[in-house]
């Protein structure tokens, strides 16, 4: 909100069970998770509970105004401003005359929101842990790979300590070896022959077998990059390209915790993720305002009424078929799943392959969460029939066919 409503944004929301004009339960726990997700998607950027951000604080605005006339600012704040209605008007004025966007939220999920913020105001403080729009903790879904990484890494320096050490050792132990033969008086000539031996190495670098094992090796690696290059042909795996504004996600999603949906819309409800307009720049960057040369460029943009060209950087075949809200929304797959850790990037890259090979492994690999959808309710009978043991996972439910994503 802006001002006393939710964040400027337009975030998809899980339905409240808050009826709605009335204040949720205290100890209604799903309508309160419902605004957790609400609010951090579309309210923390300008709001927190009990300080002043870019908006009022909202702690107490239960008593400050009544339900009805919050949902009616949070859905439409500029009609009433100009109903002239006198609180909001005052706080219109209060805070330089900056105009909250209308919302499309449901009563009771608005209801859901303030429900939440009561909830906050009880424990004390604002809870800093940002969560993602379905709720759940978005934590570094990187650090338990970078962690087996580093562990990986740790195991293969020991070893190749260890096995430096071996070599050494046995160089020292066969130098003694040599000494203590030479002090002894029993060799014949035969032995001291072998003892005294030079290695040849120029005879070996001529040999027949050594050319024919070096021509071997090279016809190999010759072979393997040629492969791999073809194989390689139309991937874009770390593909960064340079975009008309320096835009940096580790600044606004690390370090400012801007939710993902807040920018990125329809990620949770189309088939398609948007790219931002400059209008949603410009929520927070009417306010926030830098001497910045690449904040200009938005200010720019929104004065000629020209887009923003930023470049793709995720492509994919137009042979496939790959919808977001599946995965997003009814997957539950969280953004770094297939972003990478998008909240350390200063310029976005692909982390991803996102080849059939990699979309098939994943297939194969991930659990359906199948609880409470009657849906699947056959089908995990009829899996568990054949094979208890193995997980229900989207390969199950036909998600390796290929008519599921080209047809």
């Amino acid at each position: 909100m802006s001002k006393e409503g939710v964040t400027p944004g337009d975030a998809p929301a899980a339905a409240a069970p808050a009826a709605a004009g009335t204040a949720a339960p205290a100890g209604d726990a799903a309508a309160i998770a419902a605004g957790d997700a609400l609010f951090k998607g579309n309210c923390a950027q300008c709001h927190a509970v009990k300080d002043v951000v870019v908006g009022p604080a909202l702690a107490g605005i239960d008593k400050r105004r009544p339900m009805p006339w919050l949902i009616s600012w949070v859905k439409n704040s500029s009609k009433m401003v100009a109903s002239g209605d006198e609180y909001s008007v005052k706080i219109f004025n209060e805070y330089q005359k900056q105009q909250m966007p209308s919302f499309a939220l449901s009563d009771a999920e608005i209801t859901s929101i303030f429900a939440w913020v009561k909830a906050e105001e009880s424990k004390g403080g604002d809870t800093p842990t940002q969560t993602d729009p379905k709720g759940a903790p978005a934590g570094d879904t990187t650090s338990a790979d970078s962690g087996a990484g580093q562990y990986m890494n740790a195991v293969l320096m020991v070893l190749v300590v260890v096995l430096i050490v071996l070599v050494v050792t046995l160089v020292i132990i066969a130098n003694i070896m040599k000494d203590v033969l030479r002090g002894r008086k029993d060799l014949d000539g035969r032995d001291v022959e072998l003892l005294e031996q030079k290695t040849d190495w120029m005879a070996i670098l001529k040999s027949g077998w050594f050319k024919g094992i070096v021509g071997t090796l090279f016809v190999l690696v010759i072979l393997y990059e040629s492969i791999q290059g073809l194989m390689a042909i139309g991937l874009t795996q770390g593909y960064q390209p340079a975009q008309p504004i320096a835009f940096s996600h580790k600044l606004h999603a690390g370090e400012h915790q801007i939710n993902c949906a807040y920018c990125h819309t329809s990620v949770y409800k189309s088939k398609n993720a948007n790219i931002p307009s400059a209008n949603i720049c410009m929520n927070c960057h009417s306010q926030i305002k830098t001497t910045s040369p690449e904040i200009k460029k938005i200010y720019r943009a929104v004065q000629r009424q020209q887009p923003i060209q930023w470049v793709r950087v995720h492509n994919l075949p137009d042979l496939a078929y790959f919808n977001h809200a599946q995965h997003t929304q009814v997957g539950g797959i969280e953004c770094q799943t297939c972003h990478g850790p998008i909240e350390n990037m200063d310029v976005v890259y692909q982390y991803s392959a996102l080849t059939m090979g990699w979309c098939i492994n994943c297939h194969r690999e991930t659990p359906l969460n199948t609880k409470g959808n009657g849906y699947y309710d056959n089908l995990v009978k009829l899996h568990d029939s054949k094979n208890a043991a193995a997980p229900f996972t989207v390969s199950s439910n036909g998600g390796t066919e290929c008519s599921k994503c080209h047809y």
